[in-house]
C-alpha cells in the first residue's frame, strides 16, 4: 500500500537553481585628467579682451588729448579774429579817414556840392 500511495501522490520537479545575476563590470570613473589646455585658453582669451581695452582707453585719452590741444587753439583762433576786427573798426572810423585826409593829404571840405547827369549811350 505504502508503495500504491507513493505513486498515487504526483512527484514534483526539482527545484532548479537560482542563476546568478550577472556581474556588471564595476562603472569606471573618468581619469582626472588635468584641464591645462582649456585654462590656458581662457587665460589668453580674458587676456586678449583686456589688452584690446587698455588699447581702446588709449586711444580715448590720446583723442581727448588732441580735442583740449584743437579746443586752446580755437581759443587762441577766436581771440585773434576778435582783435583784427578790433583793429578793422578803428581803421575804419570815418572821423578817422577824415583827419588822415585833411592831414596827410591836405583835403578840404567842400564849399558846394555839384551833381552832373551824364546822357545814356545808345548802343
Amino acid at each position: 500500500m505504502a508503495t500504491a500511495a507513493a505513486r498515487a501522490e504526483p512527484r514534483r520537479a526539482p527545484r532548479p537553481k537560482p542563476r546568478p545575476e550577472p556581474r556588471r563590470a564595476p562603472r569606471r570613473r573618468p581619469v582626472a585628467r588635468p584641464r591645462v589646455a582649456g585654462s590656458v585658453a581662457w587665460i589668453v582669451i580674458v587676456a586678449t579682451l583686456l589688452a584690446g581695452i587698455v588699447a581702446l582707453n588709449v586711444a580715448v585719452l590720446r583723442l581727448n588729448m588732441q580735442s583740449e590741444e584743437l579746443d586752446v587753439e580755437r581759443a587762441e583762433l577766436i581771440a585773434k579774429r576778435d582783435g583784427l576786427e578790433a583793429e578793422l573798426s578803428q581803421a575804419a572810423a570815418a572821423g578817422r579817414i577824415e583827419a588822415m585826409a585833411v592831414h596827410r593829404y591836405g583835403l578840404t571840405e567842400p564849399v558846394e556840392t555839384t551833381y552832373v547827369r551824364l546822357a545814356r549811350v545808345k548802343g
